[in-house]
Order: structure tokens, then sequence, then C-alpha cells
């Protein structure tokens, strides 16, 4: 009769784990890649700015932006890339003004011609000067910004700010946002 019980018992358990934690398929995936940049899974809470990078609210940025480099690097969703850099966007970007926008810039793994784009867009954005302030930024809960500040700390910039709450910390905090165009190559 005991067993009858403690089974009875677990067959009523078995539907409530099923139901409280689904298995997730992507569990499996890496989220970091050997050099620690997010390689999947981007949108999600980001604990903190990337090593000597410092965090920056949308209110700083606002005061601060005409003496920095704004550096947008979101996606260009179901937008495309041609081989001489030319951009196909299938919807437009709003951004904060006076930002240089560069879709695809913030994933962990960049082509060789994203990484040569970005790494030369600034050199010349910034005329060399690797203490210029930089401020990356995508959306809140977005690691791709997180990318692009650990990237750019990484390749010497040392002034490097990262806007966690992105463009949608600006719009909260009601400011206005204009469409964006890709940056030039």
């Amino acid at each position: 009769m005991q067993r009858r019980t403690i089974l009875a018992g677990a067959m009523l358990l078995v539907p409530a784990v099923i139901h409280a934690a689904p298995p997730d398929v992507a569990a499996s995936e890496p989220l970091f890649n050997a050099d620690g940049y997010r390689i999947s899974h981007y949108r999600g809470p980001v604990p903190a700015a990337p090593e000597g990078v410092q965090r920056i609210t949308a209110e700083e940025v606002a005061y601060l932006r005409d003496r920095a480099l704004l550096i947008d690097v979101l996606p260009a969703e179901g937008g495309h890339r041609d081989e001489d850099g030319t951009w196909h966007l299938a919807m437009p970007r709003p951004s904060i003004p006076g930002a240089h926008w560069f879709p695809e810039a913030g994933r962990g793994e960049l082509s060789p011609a994203i990484a040569r784009w970005f790494e030369h867009g600034i050199a010349r954005l910034s005329s060399g000067d690797r203490q210029r302030m930089i401020v990356t930024f995508c959306l809140a809960d977005c690691w791709m910004s997180w990318n692009a500040a650990r990237r750019l700390h990484a390749l010497g910039y040392r002034n490097v700010r990262w806007l966690a709450e992105g463009t949608d910390g600006w719009r909260e905090l009601g400011l206005k946002l204009v469409d964006a165009a890709p940056e030039r190559n």
C-alpha cells in the first residue's frame, strides 16, 4: 500500500514539474565565445558594464551628447549589407540624434568585413583619438552594445561608456529620436 501511495504521489508531481520547468533547448547553446563576447540570446538583463568601460545614463548622454561620439549598434532587422558596403534596410532605425549607426557591429562574432568597417569607422569618426568619449548603445537589456563597448576597449579606446538603457531609456526621458542611416564605409 505504501508503494502505491508513493507512486501515486509521484504521478501527481510529474505534470507539475513539466509545467514548472519546461525543457530549454537553447540552454545548451553557449552564451559567450572564448574571447568573452556574448554570441547568443542578445536580449536579456546585462548585470554590469564590460571591464574598463563605464556605464552612463540617458540623462548624462543628453548632457554630454555634443562632446561624445554616439555609436548605435542595433542590427538592421530584415536588412542586409552588400559586398560593397551598401545597406538595404527593411525598416527605419529610430536613434539618438547625432548617433552613428553601425548595424551588426554589436554581435559577438563579426564577419571580417563588418569588423574592418567598424574599426575603421570608429578610427575615422574619432580622428584616431583613443581618449575621445565614445558611447555605445542599442536597446535596453541588449548585449550588443555591451559587446561593442568591450570591443572598443580591446581596440585601445580608453574613454568608452555604455548606455545600458539604449534608445528605450532615451525615449523614456521624453527625448526625440530620429531615423538613422547606417554609417558609410
